[in-house]
């Protein structure tokens, strides 16, 4: 198996990844307490899906008891500009690093996918029965606890922004696992290198941290611009500043971040109208426009009026007068939520205006 592993290393670099480690599936007893918690405060906001299959993200030993290694692999998606760029420029929107181009999803699980079957076929039949070994693979949407095994397994640590945190890819890097019926070499859990810095936790907006380690997504902008439905709560608005999908502000601060190489697949590199897409421009989608706009983007997934609803708060927020007639095309819109965030936006526009005059 020694062989076999250095062989998959090897291997996983040819298909993209930049990192790869392993542990097995029982190898993160913390996670049922800390879910439980989590749940039980209601820090998951709208999230019910948490909830939902909650024995098995708790338990990944559980999700398949025949697993006895779990492969974690982390790709770079590093950007060579710094998205905090701009948060400074109200006339536009911020969109998170990750969705300014292809969607993860797809890349990173077709690469997982390449990887299994070659792993299937490198390690040959298993047992007596001459039965090939087995593989299921995971990005993101299973209930697998990705980050925690991510540490177990020394892929990194979970900083106190609760994401994953590598000393060769810094932040930025996308995770994906593939569990399996053989019996690998693991390695060693990374441990937590986070010291004394708190610079994630100073950066947000909207104070989501109530402790180091410990995140209220009812709080976080990532939740309230893409899980959340419906009107955000009026307190928050006017602390998203012009994110209109996703946020990276505890990420980009994060001094290990020096170490990250932009990243190799191209199809991570920000498209240049998501750079900093125009507010007034994204008022004026409607649902033909905007599928069209964001085919094969995981900003696809929110919907037209949930994209309408940010980019309407973000105006709000922008002080400039030159984007009261955007606001005020969606104060009739059918979606309550759009209607709710024009008038807010109508409103805080013509304060500002007045308080001008």
């Amino acid at each position: 198996m020694a062989g076999l592993k250095d062989a998959l290393l090897a291997r996983a670099l040819e298909e993209g990844f930049d990192l790869t480690r392993i542990c097995r599936p029982w190898d993160v007893p913390q996670v049922p307490e800390r879910l439980s918690a989590f749940l039980e405060a209601g820090q998951h906001g709208q999230m019910n899906w948490l909830e939902e299959r909650s024995h098995w993200r708790g338990d990944p030993a559980a999700l398949w008891p025949e697993a006895r290694s779990v492969i974690m692999l982390g790709e770079s998606y590093t950007p060579d500009t710094d998205p905090m760029e701009t948060l400074t420029r109200p006339d536009v929107g911020t969109v998170s690093v990750y969705a300014r181009n292809r969607d993860y999803h797809d890349l990173v699980k077709k690469r997982l996918k390449r990887l299994a079957r070659w792993l299937i076929a490198e390690a040959g039949p298993q047992g007596a029965d001459a039965e090939p070994a087995g593989v299921k693979v995971f990005v993101d949407t299973a209930p697998v606890p990705e980050k925690p095994l991510g540490q177990a397994a020394g892929l990194g640590w979970q900083g106190k922004h609760t994401n994953l945190v590598s000393r060769d890819l810094g932040s930025w890097f996308f995770i994906g696992s593939i569990f399996t019926t053989l019996d690998l070499d693991t390695d060693p859990a990374e441990i937590d290198h986070c010291g004394s810095c708190r610079a994630c936790l100073d950066v947000c907006p909207t104070e989501a941290f109530p402790a180091p380690y410990r995140l209220d997504a009812r709080r976080c902008i990532s939740y309230l611009t893409i899980e959340h439905k419906g009107p955000v709560d009026p307190a928050l608005r006017s602390l998203m500043g012009n994110h209109i999908y996703g946020c990276d502000d505890c990420l980009a601060v994060c001094p290990w971040n020096k170490f990250a190489q932009t990243a190799r697949e191209t199809r991570y590199h920000a498209r240049d109208d998501l750079i900093a897409p125009p507010l007034a421009e994204l008022a004026q989608l409607d649902d033909t426009t905007f599928r069209a706009k964001f085919s094969g983007s995981p900003i696809k997934r929110i919907g037209v009026d949930r994209f309408l609803r940010n980019v309407l708060y973000a105006i709000g927020n922008s002080g400039r007068a030159d984007l009261i007639p955007a606001a005020e095309a969606h104060v009739n819109a059918t979606a309550p939520e759009v209607a709710d965030a024009a008038r807010w936006a109508l409103m805080r526009l013509k304060s500002d205006a007045n308080g001008l005059a």
